[in-house]
């Protein structure tokens, strides 16, 4: 066997494990459109905070409410997209959507999102409003952080970009609205492009 034959076997065993053990189906399109999403209602937020007459919003007010269910919203039609997206990039390069890799994958993201969740409502329930912008970022980073080693291994620079936005929304926190709509809205349609033209094209 010639040294040109064994270096082209060991690239086709590394390509088979990196398959193996990372997802690499993830849309940059998607996270295009889950940055257009957050821009939307984070400009639906804005406008109901605007007609409330208050700067602030009561825990168990209607306003409140509406943005919640405008957070809820974001979320679900963010995830939504990411898996239909996926799905069809998945199916182009002959693999499947739910394998041991997405497995792992949502594992690794979900366990600091989901915990970091949790302490978000658990701080809002007793009225400590001002680092919800900054720990929603900082949280939401750190799962990215952490899901990076099973998928496209930038995805953890967009990670390191939101904990810094949200290390340096707790320092101004009167500000988190807009580091919020830089973090989940401009970083998204950022990061999401990069990885349209880089790898989806």
């Amino acid at each position: 066997m010639s040294t040109e034959d064994y270096l082209k076997d060991i690239t086709e065993i590394k390509d088979m494990m990196n398959k193996s053990s990372r997802f690499f189906s993830l849309s940059g399109l998607s996270g295009i459109l889950a940055g257009i999403y957050a821009l939307i209602g984070a400009a639906i937020a804005y406008y109901l905070v605007s007609i409330s007459g208050r700067d602030y919003l009561i825990l168990h007010g209607k306003i409140f409410n509406y943005i919640l269910i405008d957070l809820v919203a974001i979320a679900f039609l963010s995830i939504l997209t990411a898996a239909i997206l996926s799905n069809r990039k998945a199916r182009k390069n002959n693999e499947t959507l739910w394998n041991s890799a997405s497995k792992r994958l949502l594992s690794a993201f979900l366990i600091p999102l989901v915990t970091g969740g949790i302490f978000i409502l658990i701080k809002i329930y007793n009225h400590h409003y001002g680092l919800t912008g900054s720990l929603m970022l900082i949280f939401y980073g750190l799962a990215l952080v952490n899901a990076s080693k099973y998928t496209i291994g930038n995805v953890k620079y967009l990670g390191y970009v939101e904990i810094v936005l949200g290390l340096i929304c707790s320092v101004f926190p009167t500000y988190g609205f807009w580091f919020w709509v830089a973090g989940f809205g401009v970083m998204h349609i950022v990061y999401g492009s990069l990885i349209y033209f880089k790898h989806d094209r």
